[in-house]
């Protein structure tokens, strides 16, 4: 069951759950402390019923991980947990969806390719791509994966050598003698798509340009049903 949350209300799970272990051990925390701890107005009543929602969903989502426990995947957990984490969703909340653990959804990202999307703090240039995401070549339009910026990415452009010489402002590099493969101008996927009445959908992100073997293909995981 949601629970209505008022700005500013510190009601997220890790902060429910403190509170609610606080409440209960053996020297427990006042009411009135609880709710300064989840900066909600003083009221017991109310205290009372966001603590009995939060611990009835909790309740309801163990229960439903002991039914799933050493049940496989089936064909649409597989194809929810990978639109979901291309989509930017966090393992935990996929996780929570399916009624499953983390182990189980990120053992389904690994088995079927996707890339890995590490936090911030722990990027360090371009991240490892699975043998499914290999290519050499990319075509425009086509829906990537950017091992440099963790995030998918669309293809705008490829830099051949007619497109060079037809721009002006570009010198000609040959990125395959000088890389061992092509260059793309990508825009990489951040944030929402939005609706706008002039342009259309807009999606989030900002341009830049990368070579082929800092990108990966996402086309094998059309096999599961994943509309790219």
């Amino acid at each position: 069951m949601a629970i209505r949350k008022k700005a500013g209300e510190k009601l997220d799970e890790a902060n429910l759950t403190r509170v609610s272990a606080l409440l209960n051990q053996d020297n427990p925390i006042t009411k009135k402390e609880a709710c300064e701890m989840l900066n909600i107005s003083y009221n017991t009543t109310r205290l009372a019923k966001i603590l009995d929602d939060f611990n009835e969903t909790a309740s309801y989502r163990e229960t439903r991980k002991s039914q799933n426990r050493g049940k496989k995947a089936t064909d649409m957990e597989t194809k929810e947990a990978i639109e979901a984490y291309l989509s930017g969703e966090t393992i935990s909340d996929i996780s929570k969806r399916l009624y499953r653990s983390t182990t189980f959804v990120k053992n389904i990202l690994d088995r079927v390719g996707v890339p890995e999307k590490l936090p911030k703090t722990k990027r360090k240039g371009a991240a490892y791509l699975p043998d499914e995401c290999v290519s050499e070549s990319f075509e425009k339009g086509e829906k990537v994966w950017s091992a440099c910026y963790h995030a998918p990415a669309i293809i705008k452009q490829e830099y051949t050598k007619e497109y060079q010489n037809e721009n002006a402002g570009i010198q000609y590099v040959n990125y395959e003698e000088k890389y061992g493969c092509s260059l793309y101008s990508i825009w990489v996927i951040e944030g929402e798509t939005e609706w706008n009445e002039r342009f259309g959908y807009i999606t989030g992100g900002f341009a830049s340009h990368q070579l082929a073997y800092d990108l990966g293909s996402l086309k094998h995981l059309e096999e599961y049903g994943v509309r790219l």
